[in-house]
This record gives C-alpha cells, sequence and structure tokens, in this order.
C-alpha cells in the first residue's frame, strides 16, 4: 500500500476501512496491554483506536517488537528498518514471534492465523501482514 493511499485511508472517515474494525479497547486495556512498550507505541495505539489512522499501525508494530527483543538489538531495532531480519538480526525464536502477534492482535484487534506466521521473516514482513490484517485483507 503507497502512502498515499494509506494517508487517504486515514484520514477519511466516510471510508470503514480507515475506522477499527471491531469496537475499540478501552484505554486502560490497551494500557495495561502496552504496559512495557515505549510511549510512543502507546500513544501510536490509543491515536489508531481513536482515528483508525493507519499510519499508526507500523510504529506500534514496532513498539510491541522492541518490546520483545533482547534490550542489545533494540538499537539495531531503531536504526535497521524494514529489512531486518526477525531471527538472523534481531534473534526473535519462534515463542518470541507468537507474544509478537498475541500482542499485535489484542491491541490492533485483529485475527492472524498460525499459517500467515510462515512469510515472517523480516520486520518489514510482519508490518505488511498486520497492516493488511487491520485494512481488512485477507
Amino acid at each position: 500500500m503507497t502512502h498515499a493511499v494509506t494517508t487517504e485511508l486515514s484520514h477519511n472517515p466516510l471510508n470503514p476501512r480507515a475506522q477499527c474494525l471491531l469496537p475499540p479497547l478501552d484505554e486502560i486495556r490497551i494500557r495495561e496491554a502496552l504496559r512495557r512498550c515505549s510511549a510512543q507505541t502507546l500513544a501510536a495505539a490509543h491515536e489508531f483506536q481513536k482515528t483508525g489512522n493507519l499510519d499508526c499501525v507500523p510504529v506500534v508494530i514496532e513498539g510491541v517488537i522492541e518490546h520483545y527483543v533482547d534490550p542489545d538489538a533494540r538499537e539495531k531495532l531503531r536504526k535497521g528498518g524494514d529489512d531486518l531480519g526477525l531471527i538472523k538480526d534481531l534473534g526473535i525464536d519462534s515463542l518470541t514471534l507468537l507474544e509478537i502477534v498475541f500482542l499485535a492482535e489484542e491491541v490492533l484487534q485483529v485475527s492472524i492465523e498460525n499459517d500467515e506466521l510462515r512469510p515472517f521473516c523480516t520486520v518489514g514482513d510482519v508490518k505488511k501482514v498486520i497492516l493488511a490484517k487491520v485494512c481488512g485483507a485477507s
């Protein structure tokens, strides 16, 4: 999805894809779910829940990944971009990947099937699949 399309979707309140697909979580549940994530991640999650702004989704995903990676890999994540390998560069194992997905599902109110996890090799893969789910794609 191009940035122009993302912006159009996120700032058009008449477009149902720009809104949350499920009723928004209350603020307390979001804060509790993201209690160990950065303030930026929490703010992006709140904005997404309130406005449906799709630009917030990658910020939430990066924050959730950052929460679960080894502290030594966090700087690499901040600077590395979407091409960083989950296993090779960040040391994320399959159990940690599941924890990342579970938290993203809860906060963004989407459901990711196990077979949809197979292509998750990079940070960009995670963002792409979850953003597609938020937009209603299968």
